[in-house]
């Protein structure tokens, strides 16, 4: 495959290729698959294509509302969210299929865990928080089919 070539990176922590061998090896941080190290843009009927759709992101965003929550580092209100969505959200979108998207910084609160500590949460942007909902709501059905129902833990129906 013409292209195809993996990055490893110099300040990742080493760690164990494998349970067989003794010594260590750099871990991978991404690959790449075109010839000039550039993102490929997906296809409309690929993952990030269903992710991006109306419809999906239109629920993540009625899920993100429902949901209320506090705002994030830019102070972006829920209440904020439709106006801001309905100037930048073609901007947005853009800017995730170039590939050119990064979230904010998450708000870092201090909420009481008992009368002597304290527990971090971080709390994303609202509109990180949309496009993490629309990812969920694509991937979730992929992957939970896989676990099983005795599984630990919670459990979506």
């Amino acid at each position: 495959m013409k292209g195809l070539k993996q990055k490893i990176s110099k300040d990742t922590y080493l760690q164990k290729g494998s349970a067989e061998h003794g010594g260590y090896a750099r871990g991978f941080t991404s690959i790449w698959i075109t010839e000039n190290n550039t993102v490929a843009l997906p296809k409309e009927d690929g993952l990030l294509g269903q992710i991006l759709k109306p419809y999906n992101l239109n629920r993540a965003y009625l899920r993100v509302c429902r949901n209320k929550g506090s705002h994030g580092v830019d102070s972006l209100s829920v209440e904020s969210l439709r106006a801001y969505l309905k100037q930048h959200g073609s901007d947005l979108i853009k800017s995730i299929l170039s590939g050119q998207y990064r979230p904010n910084p998450v708000r870092r609160v201090e909420i009481p865990k008992d009368p002597k500590s304290k527990r971090l949460l971080g709390i994303p942007t609202v509109v990180d928080r949309v496009i993490q909902q629309a990812i969920h709501q694509v991937l979730s059905p992929i992957y939970e089919c896989q676990f099983s129902n005795n599984s630990f833990g919670f459990r979506p129906k």
